[in-house]
């Protein structure tokens, strides 16, 4: 019988993702984006939650795994957390329009980049993958709120 083998250097970058040059945040949030209307959002909110509980875990495993492989914390590369982050943005909303995509986008990104408290410190609370992707669901549930604010608003 043979053996199934995963690299998870390769789920942490999101395959070739992440060596895109310059930004490749950016590019990991730009691939979430474009896949959330075909493997997120069709889903009820139940098996959305169980969807980024899943990328939550395994994600935090691949990036432990990229770590100790490309010998450094958090090495750039590594996208699977913005996959997290990004999706996390548009969880509790039922139906959403083009602009919504590009509003969480843009709110994602810059709460990513500037890491307001406590999305810096949150990189410390947990150990090894974990804390690379907690940050990222912190600035996820800023850009969501962000955008429940636009949505209301508007």
């Amino acid at each position: 019988m043979k053996k199934f083998n995963i690299n998870l250097t390769h789920v942490a970058t999101l395959g070739p993702v992440g060596h895109l040059p310059k930004a490749p945040g950016t590019w990991g949030s730009a691939a979430a984006l474009i896949t959330a209307p075909f493997l997120f959002l069709p889903f009820q909110l139940p098996v959305r939650i169980l969807i980024l509980g899943l990328i939550f875990y395994f994600g935090a495993k691949a990036c432990t795994a990229a770590e100790k492989q490309l010998g450094k914390k958090d090495p750039g590369s590594v996208v699977i957390d913005e996959l997290l982050g990004q999706w996390l943005v548009f969880l509790p909303f039922p139906a959403v329009v083009d602009w919504h995509l590009l509003v969480g986008f843009v709110l994602f990104r810059i709460f990513d980049i500037t890491k307001p408290f406590p999305i810096k410190q949150s990189e410390k609370w947990l150990k090894d993958g974990y804390g690379v992707m907690i940050d990222d669901a912190l600035a996820g549930l800023y850009a969501m709120l962000g955008l429940w604010l636009i949505r209301y608003l508007t």
